[in-house]
């Protein structure tokens, strides 16, 4: 079955507001896992984010995220961006994901990561990286692309196991896909602090 999909926070945040415009692909609603109403699972441990360091290299973990939802409370966990590959649209064509016709001439760009639990009771993988933001050389933000029915594949970048639990001192790698504009350039890796903060920012070389 081809995958349907939905991808939140595509597309260039609104300037000042910062906020995002939820876009569904083929359709999307809320998961009911108990997120904030700003889809934000975590932040800077101690809401120091804006005082610290922010910028970082691929390969370099996160400072410690704190989990914002109530059944996970005070467990925590870094996230390390690692490699960012721009895919071609014949990947996207094959992918056997539907989109809108709007999506046509996006290209998608593979972000490998490394999510590591390291406080407080164990975590789902997908508890754990749905922060990860793609900015383009455009200044435009996009989210990573949720398949919600079927499946889509990727080459080289298989689906995480969501439902795979983490506890304190494991890891588990990941590969995330997103979707740019053809002809832009993905220009960073962001891992989102919420409305309050900065984003933390992994720089991309092209």
């Amino acid at each position: 079955m081809a995958g349907r999909a939905a991808r939140q926070a595509r597309g260039t945040i609104n300037g000042e507001s910062g906020e995002y415009a939820d876009v569904a692909l083929s359709g999307c609603g809320d998961s009911g896992t108990g997120k904030d109403k700003n889809g934000s699972e975590a932040r800077a441990a101690g809401d120091k984010a804006s005082d610290s360091k922010s910028t970082y290299r691929l390969g370099e973990a996160s400072p410690p995220q704190e989990s914002t939802m109530q059944k996970y409370k005070g467990s925590t966990f870094t996230v390390t961006p690692t490699k960012v590959e721009t895919g071609t649209k014949a990947d996207l064509d094959k992918s056997g994901l539907q989109l809108d016709e709007s999506d046509s001439s996006k290209v998608p760009v593979y972000v490998s990561a490394t999510l590591t639990h390291t406080s407080g009771k164990a975590m789902t993988v997908g508890d754990m990286d749905d922060d990860l933001i793609l900015k383009t050389d455009k200044g435009e933000r996009t989210q990573a692309v949720i398949v919600l029915m079927g499946q889509a594949k990727w080459p080289n970048c298989p689906a995480p196991d969501t439902e795979k639990q983490l506890s304190a001192g494991q890891s588990e790698k990941i590969c995330k896909v997103f979707l740019i504009s053809e002809g832009q350039k993905a220009a960073a890796v962001e891992l989102s602090q919420g409305f309050t903060a900065d984003p933390l920012e992994w720089p991309v070389k092209n």
